[in-house]
């Protein structure tokens, strides 16, 4: 097979709708230009001058067809490794790779993963509202569009505290209350199995905002409801704790957006901690790390659910739909509708079909970057408020 040179990366910043997203273009000497995405909304910035500053000198003039090769030298080239921003670089480079493969193939990347094994993948959204009434209307609205499987959440991660004990002049910060959130959260789950009985399957994200005993706790509280899934019920720092909670409840626990490397995700799966693996494939460093992690899995009965968040580029959704239309233990996609002007930015994004995403036909990835579109929205830096969750004395607590 003769070389395909790597001729440029260059990494770009947009801000189209609520979210900095970032993209890496990958040109080759065949005529041939691969895109991939390496958003991490909140250290945009870190993220190009990685990709800039660090991998296109190392890698312009390589061979572009050894993918796995050119994976391994970025992962270990800076010896310090597995973060957030080398990562998602990482991955920028690693999708644009694929997509070039696919491409110089004529096969879109499911085809050239080895095909299908099944016919579409079921998507889940997310219904939340202050109120049970205003949850209602969202429910009915994704019913309505054919989903069977949705996320609810009664107010923000943790809940909407109405009866907040607060100190005098509380350090400013996103507060929540963990009795009230427990409580919240198990009436929600009871009222929608009163009022919808079985007609979707109900998930729930605590997004770690409870210590260890709470989340067993909770997790037995809502077994009589019967979760589909309870995506994050601890922070990984505590994961340890699932094998007491395992013990003790039989609830569909999720895990794995905040994971960087296997260590934090192996011993979970091979003692078979979880149920559902949900890491983000741009944080744990592109499809060819996606892949390894997904054969893993199979190997002890867990399950595929990557993360599927608003601030993604839709190369990373395409990305998300290839994997799962092609690996056989892949659950669900986590799915939310991209607003207009990224659309613009991104043609070709992949939307969701009465509760389920089909297989995308195009070469490679099969989403376009239209540049001077993307031009149009320049990156704009917010501290991200939501982050700094506090318990009501004022101590932050795991977001």
């Amino acid at each position: 097979m003769l070389p395909t040179l790597i001729e440029n990366i260059e990494c770009f910043i947009t801000k189209p709708d609520r979210h900095n997203l970032v993209t890496v273009r990958v040109t080759t000497n065949k005529g041939v230009t691969g895109h991939g995405c390496a958003t991490f909304q909140q250290r945009p910035l870190a993220v190009k001058t990685m990709v800039d500053e660090y991998l296109k000198p190392l890698l312009v003039g390589r061979d572009a067809n050894h993918i796995e090769d050119l994976w391994q030298m970025m992962t270990v080239n800076a010896y310090w490794r597995n973060g957030p921003v080398i990562n998602n670089a990482i991955a920028g480079v690693d999708m644009a790779l694929w997509d070039i493969k696919g491409q110089l193939a004529d096969m879109p990347l499911y085809q050239l993963l080895g095909g299908k094994s099944k016919d579409a993948i079921a998507v889940y959204s997310h219904a939340a509202s202050e109120t049970l009434d205003g949850l209602y209307v969202e429910v009915d609205r994704l019913l309505a569009q054919g989903y069977r499987y949705i996320r609810c959440q009664l107010g923000f991660y943790g809940g909407t505290p109405q009866g907040l004990h607060a100190t005098k002049n509380p350090t400013p910060g996103a507060y929540y209350d963990q009795d009230e959130y427990m409580a919240n959260t198990v009436a929600m789950f009871k009222a929608l199995r009163e009022k919808y009985g079985n007609q979707f399957h109900i998930l729930h994200d605590v997004h770690e905002r409870l210590f260890p005993q709470q989340a067993i706790s909770l997790a037995r509280q809502l077994e009589p409801y019967q979760p589909w899934f309870i995506e994050d019920i601890l922070p990984p720092q505590q994961s340890a704790w699932l094998e007491q909670l395992r013990a003790q409840s039989c609830v569909p626990l999720a895990m794995g957006e905040l994971f960087n490397n296997p260590a934090e995700w192996h011993d979970l799966i091979v003692n078979r901690r979880i149920d559902f693996i949900r890491c983000h494939i741009s944080q744990i460093g592109g499809i060819t790390p996606a892949l390894k992690l997904a054969v893993l899995c199979q190997a002890f009965g867990v399950r595929l659910a990557w993360h599927g968040p608003p601030d993604m580029t839709p190369i990373a959704v395409a990305v998300n739909t290839h994997l799962n239309i092609h690996l056989h233990n892949a659950a669900i996609q986590e799915f939310i509708p991209t607003g207009p002007n990224t659309r613009a930015v991104f043609p070709g994004s992949p939307e969701a079909e009465q509760g389920y995403m089909y297989p995308i036909e195009k070469p490679g990835i099969g989403v376009g970057f239209d540049q001077p579109q993307a031009e149009r929205f320049p990156v704009v830096y917010r501290p991200h408020e939501w982050t700094q969750s506090r318990l009501p004395n004022g101590a932050i607590h795991t977001p």
